[in-house]
């Protein structure tokens, strides 16, 4: 197959991501330098990721928090996925802890406000939540990347891996694909070449903020984020990295 000169098109920048909770900066470093962002959902949960799980700080050490999912077969999908019959309680008691723990950061009365929009939504399908909870917070941060769900294209699901990943592309008219810098050893530049694709791959620089912290613990989910930074200052964090 000839591949595609990408000099001669408009560029359509494609990111894929399963849907994470609270994620940390550099997953919506993703979503902003991308056009199109892809939320993952049909592939198998597992176990142990963050997928319904993130670290915030907690007395200069981090803190794992977990919304709780309602038992089920361990190859079921993300999006057939649900919260247990907990998750109303988890919320409140959530919030409470989060009001204790970050009361006194600078910028806790807005991204509280946040977070409370966030969990008013009452819906415990784990997809469809997280994935709203991705669009407020890109909300709020003026990040105007155009979502859209996996589960819901068109495609043959019989692909897997990279293969998968260069259909979504096509599917959505992308001629560049930006990854994380963990899929290094998953996907071939060569590979996407052939199909007219540009793979290219977002590292997060050395990010750290200092505003009411005595310890800083880098990658938190982006509530310890939130709190401590303006808008505008995670606007220019968001562009701390690099693509290549």
């Amino acid at each position: 197959m000839n591949a595609v000169n990408n000099n001669l098109m408009p560029q359509m920048k494609i990111g894929i991501m399963q849907p994470y909770l609270f994620p940390y900066i550099g997953y919506f470093q993703l979503i902003n330098a991308v056009n199109r962002f892809v939320i993952h959902d049909d592939v198998q949960y597992i176990k142990g990721g963050w997928i319904n799980r993130n670290r915030i700080q907690v007395q200069n050490e981090d803190h794992l928090f977990t919304f709780s999912l309602k038992k089920d077969r361990s190859f079921n999908k993300i999006n057939a996925r649900v919260f247990s019959s907990e998750l109303f309680r988890e919320k409140i008691a959530f919030l409470r802890f989060i009001k204790f723990n970050y009361k006194s950061a600078p910028y806790f009365s807005e991204s509280f406000d946040l977070l409370e929009e966030i969990l008013s939504i009452n819906d415990n399908r784990v997809s469809p939540f997280i994935t709203n909870s991705l669009k407020l917070i890109c909300g709020y941060l003026d990040i105007d990347t155009s979502f859209y769900i996996s589960s819901e294209l068109k495609k043959n699901n019989e692909l897997k891996g990279q293969n998968r990943v260069v259909e979504i592309c096509q599917k959505l008219k992308g001629n560049i694909y930006i990854n994380l810098s963990g899929g290094k050893k998953l996907y071939s530049k060569e590979v996407f070449k052939e199909h007219g694709i540009k793979l290219l791959f977002l590292e997060t620089g050395e990010i750290e903020y200092e505003f009411g912290k005595s310890f800083f613990i880098p990658n938190l989910s982006i509530i310890d984020v939130l709190m401590y930074n303006s808008r505008q200052h995670i606007k220019e964090l968001l562009k701390q990295c690099s693509i290549s």
